[in-house]
């Protein structure tokens, strides 16, 4: 066990009325510090730039356009990070920013990067503090990416666990604001289509993300082999209370009983793919159910223009993706082979090791 956490806190959590929680702010802090001298290495992923910006800049949110969201997060960001770095410095503790968008991680290159650049950081005692990067990531701002986001690095520092915090106290089976009798739900065996229509619950004002991105996160964490909870973020000592004391807080997804080795979980969840390949029946059987690798014998068509190397979305000849994988030749070789009257026996379009079936 390695002790190594990633706590997620939501700008409902550390915001109020449009500017930053100073006391908040400075609880959250003195609790990562106290898991950091009981051996824990924690990642913080900190949403609140944009609302911290419209904050300073008197700016309402409703009537913004996109620019302008953008443009609060980049006098925000700066905000945020200056005060962590005064409070963390108070703890004799130094901070390191790290601003992501989906294509540093996209990239298996620059995936990589990410991880050597995290796993040095942490292994100095030093606390990396991750945002996404707003004024930049369109996605972000629209869909609330800061969930997915935790997920990711969850999975790319092999964390133990990752801790959503929020401004309300779990998954519960319905809204507990409009349906008086909706419970919470303590424990998560596995995220199935039952637990993803719980979703539609309590979301909140400061951020853009809901529930529904929670549960999202929660899936691609538990199947990184990671402990996910949501918990109420104002809840006095939680991170203590949750990873020293043991005590069973908000929502707790156990992780996955198969779990996904690291390629394929970037496969999987942050890879993006370059084109489309499209297999017949006996070719979707042999990856799908035999655990066999791709060959250009089950290969039936091709779509789009890609390298040797690049990530591909796998398709049935009827067009739906039932997986993604890394190509062993380019678009213009896979064509040409495909021109000729015998295909060749046993070439590897895509190898199982790098192929990830949905």
């Amino acid at each position: 066990m390695k002790n190594r956490v990633v706590v997620k806190v939501g700008s409902s959590s550390i915001t109020i009325d449009g500017t930053i929680n100073h006391e908040q702010l400075e609880k959250l802090t003195t609790q990562i510090a106290y898991l950091t001298r009981k051996g824990f290495e924690v990642v913080l992923v900190s949403s609140g730039a944009v609302a911290a910006g419209l904050g300073r800049l008197h700016w309402e949110r409703e009537t913004l356009t996109l620019p302008q969201k953008q443009a609060a997060a980049a006098v925000g960001q700066g905000l945020l990070m200056h005060r962590y770095e005064q409070l963390f410095q108070c703890e004799g503790l130094h901070v390191a920013q790290i601003l992501l968008t989906s294509e540093d991680v996209s990239d298996r290159k620059r995936y990589i990067n990410a991880k050597n650049t995290f796993q040095t950081l942490l292994q100095n005692g030093i606390i990396p503090i991750v945002n996404e990067n707003d004024t930049v990531a369109v996605d972000e701002i629209k869909f609330g990416d800061n969930d997915r986001l935790a997920a990711l690095v969850t999975a790319v520092v092999e964390a133990d666990a990752l801790l959503l915090l929020t401004d309300i106290d779990g998954l519960y089976t319905d809204n507990p604001k409009e349906n008086p009798d909706a419970k919470k739900i303590d424990i998560i065996e596995a995220i199935d289509e039952s637990v993803q229509k719980m979703a539609k619950g309590a979301g909140s004002k400061a951020g853009t993300g809901g529930m529904a991105t929670k549960i999202e996160a929660a899936r691609i964490a538990t199947l990184s082999g990671a402990t996910v909870t949501i918990a109420n973020g104002s809840l006095p000592w939680v991170l203590k209370r949750l990873f020293i004391e043991k005590e069973l807080i908000g929502t707790k997804f156990l992780p996955a009983k198969e779990t996904m080795k690291h390629k394929k979980q970037w496969l999987a969840f942050a890879s993006k793919a370059q084109g489309k390949i499209y297999i017949d029946s006996g070719a979707t059987q042999a990856i799908h159910q035999n655990n066999k690798s791709l060959l250009l014998a089950g290969l039936r068509n091709i779509s789009g223009d890609f390298c040797a190397g690049s990530v591909i979305e796998i398709c049935t000849e009827e067009g739906l993706v039932i997986g993604k994988g890394i190509s062993g030749l380019s678009s213009g070789e896979l064509r040409m082979l495909l021109k000729e009257e015998t295909l060749p026996k046993g070439v590897i379009v895509v190898h199982k090791n790098d192929l990830f079936i949905v």
